[in-house]
């Protein structure tokens, strides 16, 4: 048995699928019990509640092998490292309980610095607190995820122009989310990490948002289609405009200092064990049928 928590999100229900594909016996973890009825369909045993009761958790991690454990995110949260911590005090205590003695953890890319990087500083705390509870822990650490971009949609339907804090030339490390989920779904299944060790999951390429904006204005018939630095201030307003806290809003412009200035980089450089094979270029694709679609 493996409990995946966000078994309806991005990665976790990669995992969910490649885990169930393979014949795997797996308890898929979500909040919405009709989200996750279509996982129930195909085999696997659900558990719809909230990850932030210990009580829950705990019961969710009971009997299995192993675990791919994520934080669930909630932007509206006003300090999010606080929130990552107080996850933290929810995991651990569900570690304790159940008896869980292995897990694959989703961190990112950056998490070893201890300042400077937004919300990446409670991942960052999280690793910290799993290497302290013995037992066999994976972290993962991919860049940043193509899937953001789809949040740019509107921007440039209604606009014209990509946008966002980060500057528009620097390079940085891009990952889909769907290789993350593939790389933990291997992971658990082949059961090869032990002690506590750290994967980087890398795309293809490193990309600057300027470059990849073009890739998505070639394929939605706007070749000539900018990216545009926002001031903070800006930014940070258009996201609590989205329903993101004051704080969380600020770890934002924060991260988005760290990637302009280089710091959120790979440690382990881009070996072919941990370059994931979809690159921009593939993605662009699926955010031009989004965008097609709206």
């Amino acid at each position: 048995m493996v409990t995946v928590l966000g078994a309806t999100g991005h990665t976790g229900h990669v995992v969910v699928d490649r885990l169930l594909t393979a014949g795997g016996t797996v308890r898929a973890v979500a909040r919405s019990s009709e989200r996750l009825q279509p996982l129930r369909e195909r085999g696997a045993e659900i558990a719809a509640g909230d990850a932030f009761d210990a009580s829950f958790l705990s019961g969710a991690f009971r009997g299995a092998e192993a675990a791919y454990v994520m934080v669930p995110p909630d932007y509206a949260r006003p300090d999010l490292r606080r929130h990552y911590n107080h996850f933290g005090d929810v995991l651990d205590a569900a570690i304790r309980q159940s008896g869980l003695r292995r897990a694959v953890f989703l961190s990112s890319l950056g998490a070893e610095q201890s300042e400077g990087t937004g919300p990446i500083l409670g991942l960052h705390d999280l690793e910290q607190r799993l290497k302290g509870l013995g037992m066999d822990v994976l972290t993962l650490r991919p860049g940043y995820f193509y899937e953001n971009f789809y949040s740019s949609l509107p921007l440039i339907r209604h606009q014209g122009i990509n946008g966002g804090a980060i500057a528009p030339d620097v390079p940085f490390t891009m990952t889909a989310s769907r290789d993350i989920g593939a790389v933990a779904a291997d992971a658990l299944m082949n059961g090869t990490f032990h002690g506590v060790t750290v994967r980087e999951i890398l795309g293809p390429s490193d990309y600057t948002m300027a470059g990849a904006t073009r890739m998505i204005g070639e394929k939605i018939g706007k070749p000539d289609l900018r990216y545009v630095q926002f001031p903070d201030a800006d930014f940070k307003a258009s996201l609590m405009q989205f329903g993101f806290s004051e704080g969380s809003a600020a770890a934002f412009v924060e991260l988005s200092h760290a990637l302009s200035a280089g710091r959120i980089r790979s440690l382990q450089g881009r070996q072919p064990e941990i370059t994931a094979p979809t690159s921009f270029e593939e993605f662009a694709e699926e955010l031009a049928a989004a965008y097609r679609a709206t």
